[in-house]
């Protein structure tokens, strides 16, 4: 009797550490079909676009990259890589259909959006500025000028309140990506172009003349950059939250920085170094 009881006790044992770690949601789903689909804009240099060879890359892909591996770690094989392109408008759609399991590029983390997906710890901060033609004068000015923005987008809002506050006449262009305000701007169609300050910056640096243009320093908005997942599952944004976090410890998150911003600028932002400092949470 005793020796059958040490039995059962020994096997729960074994088992109970087993069916604590069992896998639920996004991960379990990875586990079993061996691919991870991780969604991404086309054309939001430096957080996610394509390269020369039509491969998706940037800043927020390569933080992805660093989730997918610790992802390997918790369910114990590789994991495949499917990237799917989406917009502006259904991302977050993409999401709850379970068409993406992961959005990397430039999002914004709002409480608003937060009805929709989870967000992991932010992984960026930059604001929403504008983009010209090199001699156009916008600085103080809306008047009578035609400003384009990607649709469905925190920079569209603001935007829409910062020219009401104005009280001007400017007119709002909207476009279904950054890559179309940018060609309407290269060909006059419009007078500026608004997006998130980083991404304008990224925008200039992919055309062949990035000395054509002027980015004004001047943001008008804040914007906390984040993954996206799927609602309530907890055990798949633990595992994003605790690569950026050790990424943000060890300081890891600045070669990825330097890789993808350095160019921009030597200096990094006081906001970005305070990013650092804020999610470094220990584990």
């Amino acid at each position: 009797m005793r020796a059958a009881l040490i039995a059962v006790l020994l096997t729960a044992l074994l088992v109970s550490p087993s069916a604590a770690q069992e896998l639920t949601g996004t991960l379990q789903q990875i586990q079993k079909t061996g691919t991870i689909k991780i969604g991404y804009r086309q054309s939001q240099p430096p957080m996610s676009f394509l390269d020369k060879e039509g491969m998706p890359i940037g800043y927020s892909l390569d933080l992805c990259k660093e989730v997918v591996a610790d992802v390997e770690k918790v369910i114990g094989g590789e994991v495949k890589i499917e990237y799917v392109p989406v917009t502006a408008e259904d991302r977050f759609t993409a999401l709850s259909e379970n068409r993406i399991d992961l959005l990397c590029g430039a999002t914004t983390k709002t409480l608003s959006r937060g009805e929709l997906v989870d967000f992991s710890q932010l992984t960026f901060v930059t604001g929403a500025s504008f983009m010209t033609l090199k001699g156009t004068k916008i600085r103080g000015d809306f008047n009578d000028k035609k400003i384009g923005v990607v649709k469905g987008t925190t920079t569209a809002i603001a935007l829409k309140e910062l020219l009401q506050d104005a009280g001007t006449n400017a007119e709002t262009i909207l476009f279904s990506t950054s890559a179309e305000g940018l060609e309407a701007l290269q060909k006059k169609k419009i007078d500026a172009f608004s997006a998130d300050q980083v991404v304008l910056i990224g925008l200039a640096l992919s055309t062949e003349k990035p000395q054509d243009f002027t980015v004004l320093p001047d943001l008008f908005s804040y914007e906390p950059f984040a993954l996206a997942l799927r609602r309530n599952d907890a055990d798949f944004r633990l595992v994003a939250d605790r690569v950026i976090s050790e990424l943000y410890r060890t300081k890891e998150i600045l070669k990825i920085y330097n890789k993808w911003l350095g160019k921009f600028s030597n200096k990094r932002s006081s906001a970005f170094d305070a990013l650092i400092k804020l999610n470094a949470i220990p584990e």
